[in-house]
């Protein structure tokens, strides 16, 4: 996650001044990592419609649709597949009263949670996280 809205604030900066595409080592040295890290994370952002890729002369990356109207709910869904929280594999021992009743318990919670973090997220667009990040 941190990745990505790190390479769409960069992205959007880069056409703020000009430059519409950058390279994935471009994006990289901004983040202080492996291009190879940088690129699954675009390549995760580009099937989500976030970024899009450019091949040949003038190869690169940039962004998919207005940097405003991307929020980090968007970013968060592009990037993270599993659940925020999620239950223990295993079913619990039922025989034991804690075992019982704890999978509705936590996974009510665990909803209310998510949905409050998925709420935040969805307040911030890039353009506020590059406004911010400048500020």
């Amino acid at each position: 996650m941190t990745i990505a809205a790190h390479a769409l604030a960069w992205l959007e900066l880069a056409r703020r001044q000009g430059r519409g595409v950058l390279t994935s080592e471009e994006v990289a040295a901004s983040v202080n990592t492996n291009a190879v890290v940088v690129r699954r994370s675009l390549g995760d952002l580009r099937r989500a419609g976030l970024v899009t890729a450019r091949r040949g002369k003038g190869a690169g990356f940039c962004l998919g649709r207005p940097a405003a109207e991307i929020t980090l709910l968007d970013v968060w869904l592009a990037v993270s597949p599993e659940p925020l929280l999620a239950l223990h594999h295993c079913e619990p021992n039922l025989a034991c009263p804690v075992g019982r009743g704890i999978r509705p318990v936590l996974t009510g919670l665990y909803d209310e949670a998510t949905d409050a973090f998925r709420t935040a997220l969805a307040h911030w667009t890039v353009t506020d996280v590059l406004e911010r990040t400048l500020a």
